[in-house]
């Protein structure tokens, strides 16, 4: 018996690796066979939100199993960050984080701040959504070039609504104040844009920076108007509204959201879901919903995104060192 332990166990242990390596990608091609979370920094209800649902259903639809969308905000995406790391890497937790997540606004601790594709495995683009610049009735501007001369003759006082300090919202903002040479006042919610619609109906603030998912139903009812919108060119679906470009060359404030998995997830299931998530960005009667709301569906490779998403922390980089500096 101890002439033939050895081998036995040598046999053994071949066997059980060769049977792992048949169960990965069995468990790869069963994917998914429970309900799979969808980890979002976003608030309910917000243009981020909206989006999230409208993919996880279809998704959801794909593969004949439920897939929850879970809100996180607060923290500047920090909370969502940790809730999504930390979670088992077998693909029935993913993340969808916004641009503003990526970065490094003041106040949030560095090592929060994720890498891709240090820190997260990357899937897929999701959707972009430019940030509108909308005013109040009362507030007596149609244009942007009337808002801004507005603004110079009353420097600080006109006050605008975003949601959450250090949030794409924001950073417009603050990019707005920069590239015009003009002084707004920041209000933030943190609840999404509902709570700062309300105060806007009641006259409390006049102006507000957010995608159109969002401010749709003010606009349309006349509470809004949309004065210029943050992408480098006109939008086939809002034709008649100047970009902020028009204005100020070379503005360029667009949202986004990708799709990223723990690090660890099986490599087989990061494929699966990113050919997942490109037949759904690239279904037509998705784009047309989400187009409706403001939000542009495109598809990418995990590799694609990774340079996109590194591109685009450099592109932000000098707003954010100038709003480091300011007191």
């Amino acid at each position: 018996m101890k002439t033939r332990w050895p081998w036995f166990t040598s046999m053994s242990l071949s066997l059980l690796v060769l049977a792992a390596d048949v169960a990965v990608p069995a468990q790869a091609e069963d994917y998914p066979t429970r309900a799979v979370r969808i980890i979002s920094d976003s608030a309910p209800g917000s243009s981020v939100d909206v989006a999230l649902r409208l993919v996880a259903d279809r998704l959801g639809q794909g593969w004949g199993q439920q897939v929850l969308a879970v809100n996180q905000p607060g923290g500047g995406g920090s909370i969502s960050v940790r809730g999504a790391a930390d979670a088992a890497p077998d693909g029935y937790t993913l993340y969808m984080p916004a641009l503003s997540v990526f970065l490094p606004t003041p106040g949030k601790p560095a090592n929060l701040v994720p890498e891709v594709p240090r820190d997260f495995a990357p899937i897929g683009f999701v959707t972009e959504q430019p940030m509108f610049v909308a005013a109040a009735p009362s507030l007596g501007v149609n244009t942007l070039p009337e808002l801004i001369a507005l603004a110079k003759q009353r420097p600080g006082e006109i006050s605008y609504a975003v949601t959450g300090v250090g949030r794409l919202t924001h950073l417009t903002g603050e990019l707005l104040q920069y590239r015009a040479g003009i002084k707004l006042l920041l209000v933030p919610y943190s609840g999404g844009p509902n709570h700062a619609l309300n105060d806007i109906m009641g006259g409390r603030i006049p102006l507000i920076i957010e995608a159109y998912s969002g401010l749709a139903g003010a606009i349309q009812a006349g509470n809004l108007k949309a004065l210029a919108m943050g992408a480098a060119k006109r939008l086939p679906d809002f034709p008649d509204l100047p970009t902020v470009a028009e204005t100020i060359p070379g503005f360029n404030a667009v949202g986004w959201q990708v799709l990223l998995a723990p690090i660890g997830t099986p490599e087989r299931i990061v494929r699966k879901v990113s050919d997942a998530l490109y037949a759904v960005v690239t279904d037509p009667e998705v784009k047309k919903q989400l187009a409706r709301r403001g939000s542009y569906p495109r598809a990418m490779s995990p590799a694609e995104l990774t340079a996109f998403i590194q591109g685009e922390q450099r592109q932000w980089k000098p707003i954010l060192e100038q709003l480091a500096s300011k007191p």
